[in-house]
């Protein structure tokens, strides 16, 4: 904890709404890291640098070239319809975005310097850095960042990002106020709107205001590395960029390889042929022990959420719906399924690792008999039958098995149905793709810094990804009291009531929340990455035998 003495020299510094901050801090009930992290949400950019956040990094001995193994993209890279993690892990060595949602000090400046909110939080004014180019050679000004936002969210453009900002920011709201100052007129008050324009937000990579949909042609970017080759279902290279507005990359070379398998990346990886590949449990297991390998993982919102469909039967009761959930022994998944890298959830998306959660409500656990009592209450003493629909991903299916084997206990009959990923997304419309439109689904859904996103757009009624068809008006009122609420104390309020609701109605299972990891070989230093699939390689160094 900040030490008493410290206290009134962090006072002050941005009104009412930081010093209630400071207060649950010096209370205990603020860690320091959550503190620097509010601190930059107000757009307190220059605490978070007096505190060893932000600043320079100490000089390193670089050269070489960092070898990755990714996935193969699943369609031509594009920063505006980006959606898959290897295309992600690409943009990441050429694009940026105003802020970084780094995964151990929260947001933090890029081409953005400064930001604050009005009194409502229903514009937020953002201060561009200077002396910033694109790759091609021309400055980056406020009118790409405007250009750039308004593509994200304009419906013609494709834009991926749609779901995020729908009923945050529309076409129109991203306003030109001078060559270095840009203003976002939201559609509502959004006290953690810096989120949407950060990383978490992976589309929001800032474009030339000009940009045509050809970004395979020249990734034409402003981040600390620069095309050399591109290879579509095979690579890329990229170099060091010398006209880097920041401090200069460390290694000469990323050199990228798509893999259609994760078995050949490991093998790869222990051949000494590559230097960095996701990691998966089973791949986690290949490398266990090995000290020419470490495994490097950091805490996130990521989970797989279960989705029961209110509209239709059986999931319209909702002591059923609690039945099922009640099956589920969260720690045992846990510690089986993810070998201890999770944290338990409590069936809604606020992820311990957020401030606003409040760890006071009751966390749901096992309990058989009291699953069988809400059956029997429900009219259904024996059971049902019912299919459980998801995706060939990650851990998903023997997430799925596991489902299926606590749902028997209670006798409910789960058949499973597990599909291609590109088969269970769909057109990812409602109608014609089975993540939306099945009556009892696994999802994955990617890290991200604030739980706006999962709130607003898995179950508002409205919600482009509200896979249970869930319809509260009461829920939706509480989501627009929490994005006006101003303090961490207003958030939790709000977010008690929001956790509460949701745990008497169910709508959705989130028995834990993952860490995101990467297998490293041994023989590099410095690699960064975020939860949400962005590889920071511009401070990689290469250990010395």
């Amino acid at each position: 904890m900040t030490r008493r003495r410290d206290i009134d020299a962090v006072r002050n510094l941005s009104g009412d709404i930081w010093n209630v901050a400071v207060d649950e801090h010096q209370g205990g009930f603020l860690k320091r890291r959550d503190l620097l992290r509010y601190a930059a949400l107000l757009g307190l950019t220059g605490f978070a640098a007096s505190q060893g956040l932000g600043g320079a990094r100490a000089a390193a001995a670089g050269g070489g070239t960092v070898r990755v193994g990714l996935g193969q993209p699943t369609k031509a890279i594009d920063p505006v319809s980006v959606t898959d993690p290897a295309s992600i892990g690409v943009i990441s060595q050429v694009g940026e975005y105003l802020i970084l949602d780094d995964p151990k000090d929260g947001l933090q400046p890029k081409l953005a310097l400064s930001w604050e909110a009005n009194e409502t939080a229903s514009r937020w004014t953002f201060k561009l850095r200077q002396g910033v180019k694109f790759h091609d050679g021309r400055a980056v000004t406020a009118k790409d960042v405007v250009a750039s936002f308004e593509r994200l969210v304009d419906p013609a453009s494709g834009s991926s990002a749609l779901s995020a900002y729908k009923g945050i920011l529309s076409k129109g709201g991203a306003k030109l106020v001078d060559d270095e100052t840009v203003a976002f007129d939201l559609d509502g008050p959004n006290s953690n709107f810096p989120f949407y324009v950060s990383s978490d937000v992976y589309n929001a990579v800032i474009l030339p205001a000009d940009y045509a949909g050809d970004f395979e042609k020249t990734f034409n970017g402003t981040g600390p590395f620069k095309l050399e080759s591109f290879r579509p279902k095979q690579g890329a290279s990229f170099v060091r960029n010398e006209n880097y507005w920041g401090d200069k990359a460390l290694p000469d070379r990323i050199e990228i390889k798509f893999f259609d398998d994760e078995q050949a990346q490991v093998l790869a990886l222990q051949a000494g042929q590559l230097d960095v590949i996701p990691s998966t449990t089973r791949l986690e297991l290949a490398i266990e022990g090995n000290p020419n390998f470490k495994l490097l993982s950091v805490q996130a919102s990521s989970h797989d959420q279960v989705h029961l469909r209110t509209d239709q039967a059986p999931f319209t009761d909702k002591r059923i719906r609690r039945a099922l959930a009640l099956t589920i022994d969260r720690e045992a998944v846990v510690k089986g399924l993810l070998k201890g890298r999770a944290i338990v959830g409590n069936d809604t998306p606020f992820a311990p690792i957020f401030p606003s959660a409040d760890p006071s409500v009751p966390q749901r656990k096992q309990d058989i008999a009291e699953a069988k009592r809400l059956l029997g209450e429900a009219g259904v003493p024996n059971g049902f039958e019912v299919t459980l629909t998801t995706e060939r991903a990650y851990d998903i299916p023997d997430y799925a098995v596991i489902i299926q084997n606590f749902a028997k206990k209670a006798g409910i009959d789960v058949k499973l149905k597990v599909l291609p990923q590109d088969a269970y997304y769909g057109s990812a419309t409602f109608g014609s793709s089975p993540w939306l439109d099945s009556v009892l689904g696994i999802t994955d859904y990617g890290h991200r810094g604030t739980p706006d996103i999962f709130l607003n757009a898995t179950l508002k009624s409205s919600g482009a990804w509200n896979a249970a068809h869930f319809n509260n008006p009461a829920y939706d009122a509480l989501l627009l009291d929490y994005s006006k609420a101003r303090d961490l104390q207003a958030q939790r309020l709000v977010a008690r009531k929001i956790q509460t609701l949701l745990l008497d109605e169910t709508p959705a299972i989130i028995s834990y929340f993952s860490q995101y990891s990467r297998i490293v070989s041994s023989k590099v230093e410095g690699v960064r990455f975020t939860a949400i699939s962005h590889l920071l390689l511009d401070r990689v160094s290469f250990v010395q035998a």
